[in-house]
């Protein structure tokens, strides 16, 4: 398993020496938060938990039933009220929706951070570190996921804690693969899957292909991620951004070939899942907590499997969303904010959470928990999630989380490759500039 090493100040203005910057119109984060609350340390000992808080998710995995669930077993243990927002329809969405709050008085006190939004917050001054009131109320940090806690991590802090976490995975229909005579598992390398494309074409139905894939913000620079490492790229080394190395363009080279060359791949015009569970396209790549939906709609048996290797290796990036505290909110806010956030993410909870939607459990006693282990005797391929989880994941490139808008610029670019052709070279070098610049006015200022 791969792990975030923690990020210091002094880390990052180290290799941020390494851009060349350059001056032209880039993304804002948005304004600075109204206040600061927790500039001072709180004795979390003499405060007295607020009665009733706002919680804004997106309830992810159509989680929101199960969400209030957990909020009246909350409410019934603690007696503190949990008003269940509905900020958004995805993770885009909810950050720009807290981002405009964050001059008002309609914050809420906790709030989904995704990958690519918590730090955004962080160096908005709009949350506060966890670390202080979580071993307050004791809820045992080291027993989150060290791959998941990690992400959150910066200048030896937690800004979040890990809640509906996931990576993407490899899916296919086991019925196609049997009719095509291929084994029933999915393909080691990408090779092998352009090598068995021969036999699958002749099993999709008309219109479908062996693959399909999905691109969009928050998605697209997520499993593109696979196969640039796989040619031994990256998006960047630190800071410092690598998209015009040999390995990062033979990336570029590798999916534009998938799509324009062997033809192996086509570009869903909506939701990849959704042809996938319709039975048009033999394979995709979807979230882990898409799983429970593709079981559910498919009328065939889904089969999981890692995501396919390249010539390099490759792995899995993390994923999801955390849960981050507002540091505006008053002290008794936050402290039963932080309540409710470890009873959300506690041992049984997680569990819970992972078996209906099919995230991650973040706890590592969860991972062999009773619960947890009915759930991979009913649905083996959950179990395949997990493991990939601690075979193969690997920490973000620090580009496409930190750097505000770099993610949607990162897929600005594949999708010039997998919808036009582009010359993959071209495609990065015409945003390399427009990420160092918002690198330039939106993080380096406040390291």
């Amino acid at each position: 398993m791969s792990h975030r090493p923690a990020r210091t100040a002094a880390a990052a203005l180290a290799a941020a020496s390494a851009l060349a910057l350059t001056a032209c119109a880039g993304p804002s984060v948005g304004a600075t938060s109204s206040g600061d609350a927790t500039s001072e340390a709180v004795d979390w000992s003499q405060v007295e938990p607020a009665k009733q808080i706002t919680w804004w998710s997106n309830h992810p995995g159509q989680s929101q039933e199960l969400e209030q669930q957990l909020i009246d077993d909350f409410t019934a243990e603690t007696g503190i009220e949990v008003d269940l927002v509905t900020a958004g329809a995805d993770y885009d969405e909810v950050a720009q929706r807290f981002q405009a709050a964050s001059q008002t008085d309609e914050l809420p006190d906790l709030v989904i951070a995704s990958d690519v939004w918590w730090f955004r917050y962080h160096l908005n001054d709009q949350i506060m570190p966890v670390d202080d009131v979580m071993e307050f109320l004791d809820a045992d940090a080291d027993d989150f996921q060290p791959a998941l806690y990690a992400d959150y991590e910066y200048d030896d802090q937690h800004w979040a804690v890990p809640y509906a976490r996931s990576t993407p995975l490899f899916y296919y229909n086991k019925d196609l693969w049997a009719k095509a005579g291929l084994p029933d598992r999915g393909p080691e390398t990408w090779d092998e899957l352009v090598e068995w494309d021969a036999k699958l074409k002749g099993e999709v139905p008309d219109g479908g292909s062996t693959l399909g894939l999905t691109t969009g913000p928050s998605w697209g620079a997520w499993w593109f991620e696979n196969m640039i490492w796989g040619q031994d790229g990256a998006y960047s080394d630190g800071f410092d951004l690598t998209l015009d190395t040999p390995e990062a363009v033979a990336g570029g080279e590798f999916v534009r070939d998938l799509f324009h060359g062997s033809g192996v791949a086509t570009l869903s015009a909506d939701d990849a899942m959704a042809d996938f569970s319709s039975g048009l396209i033999a394979s995709t790549i979807g979230s882990t907590g898409s799983l429970k939906g593709a079981l559910d709609a498919a009328s065939f048996e889904v089969g999981t499997a890692y995501l396919p290797d390249g010539p390099q290796g490759g792995g899995t990036p993390t994923g999801g969303t955390g849960l981050a505290i507002p540091s505006s909110k008053t002290p008794e806010e936050q402290l039963a904010a932080a309540m409710f956030l470890e009873f959300l993410t506690n041992t049984e909870n997680t569990a819970t959470f992972s078996q209906a939607t099919g995230y991650m459990p973040v706890r590592t006693s969860a991972v062999e928990s009773d619960e947890m282990k009915k759930v991979y005797a009913q649905t083996p391929q959950f179990r395949t999630a997990v493991d990939q989880l601690a075979d193969k994941a690997r920490v973000q490139d620090d580009v496409r989380v930190f750097v505000p808008g770099a993610d949607a610029l990162l897929n600005e670019a594949l999708e010039q490759i997998v919808i036009s052709g582009a010359d993959p070279k071209a495609a990065f070098d015409a945003i390399t500039p427009r990420i160092e610049t918002a690198y330039s006015e939106n993080v380096e200022p406040y390291l």
